[in-house]
């Protein structure tokens, strides 16, 4: 669980600091950068007023205009907010609206405006005191005497605090904006990982064998899925172990009454020793008979293990009339001795599929076996071959006592016996569906309580210009 919360901070987390680092980064670039820039405009805007009085004056003598320079420091009504100096030709201050001492180098916007193409140059640095001062000087365009250039500097002290303010504002709405995410990311992470943590429980109990344990669902997301489908999956599994269950109590009936009776018999037998004695030819008979059952339970078995680790297919084209034919005669003799007659036609035109001959046999003989199982004695089972172009389907209806609605939908599964079921392991039509399906083809039942069971073979039939397929087969 820590995993994903370890994910989130790694990355959703991460990407909302980065995001947010990169936010304020950039908008305290842009706010120091705007107000310092507004600062300096309105230093160039004083120059520009400066110069343009003093332009009226362009007609007089160098003196008179540096008269006229020196009584407009005299007379600047914005000392508290600038500090007006002109500056001599050498670079030193002149004259200043401060009133100290003038004769201090004017600074490093001196030298930038004597660089300047526009004769303006700004600088921002720190006085003897410490205060921090944007400074501009303007070269004056016309001769004044001794001076040189205008010089203005204000004071950036109520600015840089009045961006500290902003930059705490900021940093505040950062925090809370941090805070929340973290709040609301933890509380859904948390949403998550608590009812996993349930699910890893429940899955971890079932995975132990407990499986009547069911999870509280009151999700209808995702996880309400996952939790319905971890139930749904408990579910079957509890299903298949009871099948599973009574499977192998059935099987070990099934193998317990003929093993009974071999023993039974092979005791008489031993007791007569007597060949021709009509008991031991009947005893021979009877565990011959119990011997061929037992064998053919036992194929069922190794067929459904096989199923498991994956059925293999060995196909050829074949005529599926030859071979539902060759199937009738396996179970003829055993149908006539059930006291029951077979009606199949077999078609006059050969119908090619692509199968394997033997798992197409042990398919028909299969579901023969069933329809003589539960046919009553006098009772008539019909074998048709029909076919649409596609496929053909081979059709076998016994008149026996039918299959329930609840169980018609499970008899194809593995283990499943129904309520009526006679002897038998309950994994011959699964093992028919499994070879079906790996033909490509299909199994499918229909079925009427009191009238009988109808059982369709549905395979491709195999075209002219597709002379070997490759049908599903499983495991390989």
């Amino acid at each position: 669980m820590n995993s994903i919360t370890k994910r989130w901070v790694r990355g959703s987390l991460l990407f909302t600091v980065l995001v947010l680092v990169a936010a304020e980064a950039g908008f305290l670039y842009y706010t120091i950068h705007s107000n310092y820039d507004a600062a300096r405009r309105a230093l160039e805007s004083r120059a520009a007023t400066i110069l343009t009085q003093l332009s009226v004056n362009d007609a007089a003598a160098p003196d008179t205009r540096e008269t006229v320079l020196r009584r407009m420091v005299e007379q600047f009504d914005e000392k508290e907010t600038f500090e007006l100096m002109l500056v001599d030709t050498a670079g030193r201050v002149a004259v200043t609206t401060a009133g100290y001492a003038a004769g201090r180098w004017a600074g490093e916007d001196w030298n930038s405006a004597q660089r300047s193409v526009d004769g303006v140059g700004a600088a921002v640095y720190r006085t003897d005191a410490g205060e921090k001062v944007m400074a501009l000087t303007a070269l004056l365009p016309m001769d004044c005497g001794d001076v040189a250039a205008v010089r203005l500097a204000t004071s950036l002290t109520l600015l840089d605090t009045s961006i500290t303010n902003i930059a705490l504002i900021s940093l505040c709405l950062v925090v809370i904006i941090l805070g929340f995410t973290v709040w609301s990311g933890m509380f859904f992470v948390r949403s998550i990982v608590r009812p996993l943590g349930v699910i890893e429980a429940a899955a971890a109990q079932i995975a132990a064998g407990h499986l009547d344990i069911r999870i509280e669902n009151k999700y209808d997301d995702e996880i309400g899925k996952l939790a319905g489908a971890i139930n749904h999956m408990a579910g079957e599994l509890q299903k298949t172990e009871r099948m599973k269950n009574e499977f192998i109590s059935s099987v070990s009936h099934e193998l317990r009454t003929p093993l009974t009776s071999i023993k039974g018999w092979i005791e008489t037998v031993a007791a007569i020793r007597d060949p021709a004695n009509p008991g031991f030819c009947r005893g021979v008979q009877v565990i011959r008979s119990e011997t061929d059952r037992l064998y053919d339970m036992v194929e069922e078995l190794l067929d459904f293990s096989r199923m498991q680790n994956g059925l293999k297919l060995s196909c050829q084209k074949l005529d599926l009339a030859a071979e539902v034919t060759a199937a009738a005669i396996v179970v003829g003799q055993r149908i006539k001795l059930e006291g029951l007659a077979l009606r199949w036609d077999e078609p006059a035109q050969p119908v090619p599929v692509w199968a394997d001959p033997a798992r197409l046999r042990q398919v028909f003989v299969n579901i023969l076996d069933n329809a003589i199982k539960y046919s009553p004695a006098g009772g008539t089972i019909t074998m048709e071959l029909l076919q649409d172009g596609a496929n053909a389907y081979v059709n076998v209806i016994d008149q026996g006592p039918g299959i329930s609605p609840e169980d018609l939908e499970n008899v194809k599964m593995k283990f499943y016996k129904g309520k009526g079921a006679v002897r038998g392991s309950g994994i011959g039509l699964a093992v028919v569906d499994e070879i079906m399906t790996a033909h490509g083809g299909a199994l499918t039942l229909q079925s009427t309580l009191g009238q009988g069971t109808a059982v369709t073979v549905r395979l491709p039939i195999l075209q002219p210009e597709h002379t070997a397929p490759q049908p599903a087969q499983k495991g390989s």
